[in-house]
């Protein structure tokens, strides 16, 4: 399997979090090949229900551990700081995005946390990949909202 792959994978949680009206983010992540687990932004009170965090909570229960150190993250937005975050927290390996985030990124477009030598873990970071594709779920998604499609 390669990066094109998990990106698609994640794509295709992005595209069930469009269906339901969700700001469409999906992330999986993966530990030697294998998919652990997957996710999607999910609309509730919970500020921190983004794809990230939800699939690394289900991963650690999965794992049965907080150090996610073998796992590898693709998500299709490049992380906000919060997720960002719990990345270096949660000791994840490389995290792998599509779109950049230039107004919220902590993946080298605003800040660079994942990276961050002052913290005491860093993350592997590469982003753009299937960037395209990643973008257009988005577009799609503040477009069907600026035209009544969505209601927030």
């Amino acid at each position: 399997m390669n990066e094109a792959y998990f990106m698609s994978q994640a794509i295709l949680a992005a595209r069930m979090a469009l269906a339901r009206g969700d700001v469409p983010v999906g992330a999986v992540l993966v530990k030697d090949g294998e998919i652990l687990a997957r996710a999607a932004n999910v609309k509730t009170i919970d500020p921190t229900s983004h794809a990230e965090i939800q699939v690394i909570r289900k991963a650690a229960e999965l794992m049965g551990s907080w150090n996610l150190k073998s796992c590898d993250l693709y998500v299709t937005l490049e992380p906000c700081p919060m997720c960002a975050g719990a990345c270096v927290n949660a000791r994840v390996e490389n995290v792998i995005f599509g779109a950049r985030d230039p107004k919220a990124g902590a993946g080298g477009s605003l800040y660079n946390i994942l990276a961050d030598t002052r913290l005491n873990h860093r993350c592997g970071v590469r982003g753009g990949v299937l960037e395209d594709l990643c973008s257009e779920l988005l577009i799609e998604y503040f477009r069907q909202r600026r035209n009544g499609g969505i209601v927030v």
